[in-house]
């Protein structure tokens, strides 16, 4: 996934999310990125050459990231619903604690700023499905969930709602509580694709 990222370039994504939380891509400069970590602007160009370069450096370590916590968050003995549940709620708690991430995936601008980003954001999606997709697919065949819908489309409506969730959030400036928020459309969306 990701090449080893240093400990100062953890340090300097995570004060780019604290900026980009702030203020926006706009407020994205290096300028003020070594401002907030009082180094020179020459020290932050020694760890990356752009500010498009930490922004694909924070969307590559939250990839990574993800496909860790997902792997040790699901064990083949869980039900299917167990496994669907944990799998959002890891992700609800890891943005409570680093909402800078989800500015990063939500901010408007972002998304036209480079292919490369464009192509980073597509990978934390296929990440996203590539755990969700099992869960699925065995609550299907176990009859614990809906067939009368596919795979694939199912697959899409429910990342489309944690999606609006998460964007919802994001917009309201982090004002509700999404771990709380997250669990109640967690049950809701089990409600609807369970079989009766």
């Amino acid at each position: 996934m990701i090449e080893t990222i240093s400990n100062r370039q953890l340090q300097i994504i995570e004060a780019a999310g604290k900026i980009l939380t702030a203020s926006g891509v706009s407020g994205l400069t290096i300028k003020n990125l070594a401002k907030e970590m009082k180094f020179s602007e020459s020290a932050i160009y020694r760890h990356f050459t752009s500010k498009e370069e930490i922004v694909v450096a924070l969307l590559e370590y939250l990839a990574s990231n993800m496909d860790e916590r997902y792997k040790n968050v699901i064990t083949p003995d869980q039900t299917p619903e167990d496994k669907f549940t944990n799998l959002f709620q890891n992700q609800f708690l890891f943005f409570k604690n680093n909402p800078h991430f989800v500015v990063a995936v939500f901010s408007d601008g972002l998304m036209e700023e480079s292919q490369r980003i464009n192509e980073i954001i597509l990978k934390i999606m296929s990440v996203k499905m590539k755990h969700l997709m099992p869960i699925i697919l065995e609550g299907q065949k176990k009859k614990i969930f809906t067939n009368f819908i596919s795979s694939d489309d199912l697959i899409h409506i429910v990342m489309g709602t944690f999606r609006l969730q998460m964007f919802k959030w994001r917009v309201s400036n982090f004002q509700f509580d999404i771990t709380l928020h997250g669990d109640k459309m967690i049950q809701s969306v089990l409600k609807l694709i369970k079989t009766k």
